[in-house]
């Protein structure tokens, strides 16, 4: 509880709106001048949401690449209900990571451990807004397991993420934790939630 307590206010909200390009599949049998001009792209605006941390009083936040690539707006919601624009500063989308910035005064500042020494089995405790859409909350929720494994390494995906030196956890991770916090007893964060694997899209603990 105490390391929640020192981490969970710099822990945000990061709503996104997208701009995609999408291509109708229209059977021309069926109606041949829709089937025809159905396959002319159009574009949609589509939101999504995610979470990150910041760890600057300057308002800089880290997040995952896949939660902000191809955003046309992105505003970020403070658990105290602060609402703010944000702009991408960095992003290196191989490794699935960024760097956003928030513009405001008296912003909550996570700290900063390592990775290099964790234990196999110590505590480690996820922070994010996985249902930030359904329950209109901008406050994080918490959950808590161990380290697993550490310097997990996958293959390169289908969407051409490289994941090297990972560290896996069973602490219950779902889709919009993605770019939230992993943190140690100290309150420090030793990580960020990337991804699950999982055929149902929920958290099976890995």
């Amino acid at each position: 509880t105490n390391a929640v307590s020192i981490v969970e206010a710099s822990v945000v909200s990061v709503n996104v709106v997208k701009t995609e390009i999408v291509r109708q599949n229209t059977d021309p049998l069926q109606n041949p001048f829709f089937g025809f001009f159905g396959r002319f792209p159009y574009e949609r605006q589509v939101k999504s949401l995610g979470s990150g941390v910041i760890f600057s009083k300057e308002g800089y936040i880290l997040t995952n690449s896949h939660v902000v690539e191809g955003a046309s707006e992105i505003k970020i919601v403070l658990p105290d209900g602060r609402s703010m624009d944000g702009k991408l500063i960095g992003i290196d989308t191989a490794h699935d990571i960024a760097v956003v910035r928030a513009i405001g005064k008296n912003l909550p500042v996570a700290k900063l451990g390592t990775s290099s020494d964790l234990i196999i089995g110590e505590w480690s405790i996820a922070i994010g807004n996985p249902y930030g859409f359904f329950i209109k909350d901008s406050k994080p929720s918490v959950s808590v397991g161990v380290i697993s494994a550490v310097k997990r390494n996958f293959s390169q995906n289908r969407n051409d993420k490289i994941y090297k030196d990972m560290i896996q956890t069973d602490a219950a991770i779902n889709p919009g934790n993605s770019g939230g916090p992993l943190v140690n007893i100290f309150g420090e964060v030793i990580g960020i939630n990337t991804f699950i694997l999982s055929q149902s899209g929920g958290s099976i603990g890995i």
